[in-house]
């Protein structure tokens, strides 16, 4: 028999983490809840949990502190972050730090199921892809230890983002739709209706960190009405 996928849900507001908890235990899952933030945060790090679902407003130790805490203990962590819909700013600040996707509140929860289920599909199922991607002028990363060189700095990476240069490191040759990124990287099902902007905030992020100049793009490049390309230096 498979073991059964392990949940954490943080969320203090006692009839949103109940009714969580129903779910997804009637969907199969084991789950575990927590209130508190500081609770939250010492649960999830043990390592125990498939994939956390974290509030942004908690008491004692906030999501965001939370989402920052445990990627410096591992860039692993599958994590899903519940937001507030008018807080663009939240949705921004919890992709930054790096949470794998976000669920704005309201939200339905059958939405907040079908996230979770392509999050843990795309963990458990992905092609690895190239364990190494050379970016030219002797920048590089190492997709297998998330880790890269550019312009002689050391950078680090979650595993999402080294998932999302593989993928169009492996379409180098032409531009890869933000739907394609979804659906192939993100593990979203074909038909889902989707209106999210986790890939244009990690296309933001990854810029960040692999071009020499954010604000002009020279591998990470936006091919107008058809998507991003990933150029590599010969």
């Amino acid at each position: 028999m498979s073991r059964k996928r392990r949940l954490l849900i943080v969320e203090d507001e006692a009839p949103i983490r109940h009714g969580l908890v129903d779910v997804f235990v009637y969907h199969g899952y084991a789950v575990d809840a927590e209130s508190d933030g500081r609770e939250g945060f010492l649960r999830a790090r043990s390592g125990r949990y498939d994939l956390v679902v974290l509030d942004v407003m908690l008491p004692g130790m906030d999501g965001f502190a939370i989402c920052e805490a445990l990627r410096e203990h591992d860039r692993e962590q599958p994590i899903i972050m519940l937001t507030a819909r008018t807080a663009e700013e939240d949705i921004i600040n919890g992709l930054r730090l790096g949470a794998d996707d976000y669920v704005a509140k309201p939200f339905s929860v059958q939405a907040l199921v079908l996230r979770v289920e392509a999050v843990l599909r795309r963990v458990h199922g992905a092609d690895a892809g190239a364990r190494h991607i050379a970016l030219g002028a002797g920048d590089s990363i190492d997709c297998a230890n998330l880790t890269g060189t550019v312009a002689g700095h050391a950078v680090s990476f979650t595993r999402r983002e080294t998932e999302m240069l593989q993928y169009l490191d492996r379409h180098a040759d032409r531009a890869v739709t933000r739907d394609e990124l979804l659906h192939e990287v993100w593990g979203y099902a074909r038909h889902a209706l989707l209106e999210t902007r986790t890939v244009d905030i990690h296309i933001a992020k990854l810029r960040r960190k692999i071009e020499h100049d954010p604000a002009q793009p020279a591998r990470l490049v936006t091919v107008r009405g058809a998507g991003y390309r990933l150029l590599r230096a010969d």
